[in-house]
């Protein structure tokens, strides 16, 4: 199982930036996968989620919702966070994980991480 997240870098206040997290080992169609935020001085915090085709529902954290979309690209085995009016306090490392075990987000505690892409939001 191997999770390779990419997207991340500098932006103002109220822009937007989509990562995303190359899975392989593993079929993303089969598991709860989703992406976790670690800021510096806090711990990691799970902000999305997104559960195994056959069920299809997705879970975000209050502080991100109606603002990150998850979503999957069964084909290519690639996971997405769209993240839209974008604050200051969003800045952190993200991480995509998942545990290839459960397929639903309410008991999803990663096992395996990407190696984590820095978001900074800083006018």
């Amino acid at each position: 199982v191997q999770l390779q997240a990419s997207g991340g870098g500098l932006v103002q206040p109220g822009g937007s930036l989509r990562l995303s997290c190359v899975a392989s080992g593993f079929s993303l169609d089969s598991y709860a996968i989703g992406w976790w935020r670690q800021a510096p001085g806090k711990e990691r915090e799970k902000v999305a989620c997104s559960s195994a085709r056959f069920d299809g529902s997705t879970k975000y954290a209050d502080s991100v919702k109606g603002r990150f979309t998850i979503s999957r690209d069964r084909f290519k085995n690639m996971l997405y966070l769209q993240k839209n009016k974008l604050k200051p306090e969003d800045t952190a490392v993200y991480y995509c994980g998942t545990d290839v075990v459960v397929t639903t987000c309410d008991t999803l505690e990663a096992d395996y991480w990407g190696q984590g892409t820095q978001v900074t939001v800083s006018s």
